[in-house]
């Protein structure tokens, strides 16, 4: 595990844009133990060696509920790193290959890190230093797995505006915000109701995302587990959440871009460096927009304006609004970034072959 954490040291060591994960949460999530998500799923880690140590990496899982729900027996491959070596990206990729077809599997695709409400996709045009939950890679690795045998099966990117101040007081001149009427309602995060405030947020994503590709439903053990450390990122005014008569129905989630905060500790947090960085956390003036998600019976209601006119009022807040990854084919999501003056930004890939 320790050869696993810390290949990526070798591959970025003078790359000036990456930004090292934290050792303690990448272990924490790749725990088949503590980590519900891994709970009946067969977890993986491989990693390839030459004469000097470990010079690649990846993951392998294969989840029997998404073979269950989608009706294809697909295994994905996640957390991929290698050196600048195509022998020894190819012959990993070779021995994960043979390895989820010896269980079953029929397909491969990735990455997913780990899985499809995670970071996910390759990083393939502007690799400029990533905002925080966006992929990063070097420019070799597309070309690498191609090599492979994968193909590219869903694209999806990534949106920026980095003058959002100028752009509202523009495009939005005249703006008044929506009234809140026929039961519709909005209010920020109750931090002092937690567990129950995730529980609605769980229950609204699940809803909302249900038809999105490869998608799983989140148990409520799933979701407190990913959650765990969401206030390290983000505060209670940037999670939104529309009610209609009292039950929640919308969410908009946004986190701040704390990617400069975390880049010089170079994976490793201490003790005395929470006082600092919770001041530092206060001068962040870039979010991301993390998600977004209204029940489908409500996807056409007053729900919309009102989560429109939520992150209206954020974005005065802060010059700089990222998105998280949005499909290239979802048209609601991208006409929403574009209220907001958002442009694509990156792309990404998700790469498949046949077993």
């Amino acid at each position: 595990m320790h050869d696993f954490l810390d290949l990526p040291y070798r591959i970025y060591k003078n790359d000036p844009c990456w930004v090292p994960p934290l050792r303690s949460e990448l272990a924490r999530t790749l725990n088949d133990k503590k980590n519900p998500y891994f709970d009946g799923v067969d977890l993986q880690k491989f990693v390839c060696y030459d004469e000097n140590g470990p010079v690649a990496r990846v993951v392998s899982v294969i989840n029997p509920k998404h073979w269950k729900r989608s009706g294809q027996k697909t295994a994905f491959f996640g957390f991929y790193e290698s050196v600048e070596d195509e022998k020894a990206s190819s012959l990993l990729l070779e021995k994960i290959s043979e390895y989820c077809r010896s269980k079953g599997a029929e397909s491969l695709e990735g990455p997913f890190n780990p899985n499809h409400y995670s970071e996910l996709g390759m990083l393939v045009k502007n690799f400029e230093r990533p905002a925080f939950f966006e992929p990063y890679n070097p420019e070799y690795y597309p070309l690498f797995i191609k090599n492979a045998g994968f193909n590219a099966v869903y694209s999806i990117h990534t949106r920026v505006n980095r003058e959002t101040n100028d752009f509202l007081s523009q495009r939005h001149r005249n703006y008044k915000s929506p009234s809140e009427s026929n039961g519709f309602t909005v209010r920020h995060f109750n931090l002092f109701d937690m567990k129950a405030e995730l529980e609605r947020i769980r229950e609204v994503f699940n809803d909302a995302f249900s038809e999105n590709w490869h998608f799983l439903p989140l148990s409520r053990q799933e979701y407190l587990f990913s959650a765990k450390s969401l206030f390290a990122v983000t505060n209670p005014g940037l999670i939104q959440i529309v009610e209609h008569y009292g039950r929640p129905v919308a969410v908009l989630q946004c986190v701040l871009n704390v990617n400069p905060l975390l880049q010089p500790l170079k994976g490793k947090i201490k003790i005395t460096d929470i006082g600092s960085l919770l001041v530092q956390r206060k001068a962040i003036r870039e979010i991301v927009v993390y998600a977004v998600g209204i029940k489908k019976a409500y996807q056409k209601s007053r729900a919309f304006i009102l989560l429109t006119d939520a992150m209206l009022k954020i974005a005065r807040l802060y010059p700089v609004v990222y998105s998280t990854w949005i499909s290239d084919d979802n048209i609601q999501a991208v006409r929403s970034t574009e209220i907001i003056g958002m442009k694509p930004y990156k792309w990404f890939e998700v790469y498949g072959k046949e077993l």
